[in-house]
């Protein structure tokens, strides 16, 4: 990469990368019928899922990693084989454990920032979407930049495009899910959905995550290659389907629970209407 053409392709990547995110984003923000959030504010949590959670999260997954791998070489038992990140229990240990761990709760950290914005459950989801799609777009930026340095421009995009159908959705619905619990606690003072909802994101990026390693996973067991190959064809095709139907959940959560006053009280704790007499109770005869 030099030159004018490697900027030009720098910068192709990163549109590549940022307008699908953002049609993601303008996607979601219609599923909202009733006073759909500005875009300032949103924009402002798409960034921040960006530029922050993002870069955060790297830091703290290296450190971690790092941390992880002198402790098991420190202490060579078998049973802190999975903190070494120079092995296959170790990469799976940070793909199924570490990184939702941190990712989610970097996401989170965008939505909580952006709840006194909230009037309906809805908002929840819609921000955290933005903050979660956020959080995928530049990830996929850099993954794809990774594979333009060894592979080239197309490789680049290909990738790109691989994920933007995928991993950025799947970020997207995570948090939009943590988003409707913490809405849900903060409007509805519903005890434990934020911390519950924060848990159903983990285990839904590491569900996504090891259905995206399925090759690598069943190399685990000793099986051929062949099968190791199908398994990952198998798994690539999963991750479409998975993604797109975390999303398409969080659009219908969106769906019920965007209406107008649906501020602070939930519907099924509003009291029963009570139709007023419009004269004396009968006598008993």
């Amino acid at each position: 990469m030099t030159g004018l053409g490697g900027l030009e392709d720098l910068i192709a990547l990163l549109l590549a990368a940022l307008l699908p995110a953002l049609v993601w984003l303008a996607w979601i923000r219609s599923t909202e019928r009733y006073g759909k959030e500005p875009w300032g504010p949103l924009l402002s949590s798409f960034f921040y899922g960006a530029l922050f959670a993002t870069i955060v999260a790297a830091i703290l997954e290296a450190v971690l990693v790092a941390a992880g791998t002198q402790l098991s070489q420190a202490y060579p038992a078998p049973e802190f084989t999975f903190l070494n990140g120079n092995s296959p229990l170790g990469y799976f240990f940070l793909v199924l454990v570490v990184a939702p761990f941190v990712e989610e709760g970097l996401k989170a950290s965008g939505v909580v920032r952006a709840g006194g914005r909230f009037t309906v459950v809805s908002d929840g989801l819609v921000f955290g979407a933005a903050v979660g799609l956020g959080f995928g777009f530049f990830e996929t930026f850099f993954y794809g930049l990774g594979a333009f340095l060894t592979g080239g421009l197309v490789a680049g995009l290909v990738l790109i495009l691989v994920r933007s159908l995928s991993s950025v959705l799947l970020h997207g619905s995570t948090t939009a899910m943590f988003g409707y619990g913490y809405a849900e606690s903060r409007l509805n003072r519903r005890a434990g959905y934020a911390g519950g909802y924060y848990l159903l994101a983990v285990a839904m990026h590491a569900g996504f995550n090891a259905l995206a390693g399925l090759g690598a996973l069943v190399a685990l067991f000793g099986v051929s290659a062949g099968l190791q190959d199908w398994a990952s064809l198998i798994g690539l095709l999963l991750v479409f389907v998975y993604a797109f139907a975390a999303i398409e959940h969080a659009r219908a959560v969106i769906q019920r629970t965007d209406f107008p006053g649906a501020q602070r009280v939930h519907p099924r704790f509003q009291p029963p209407a009570v139709t007023p007499r419009s004269g004396p109770p009968p006598r008993s005869r």
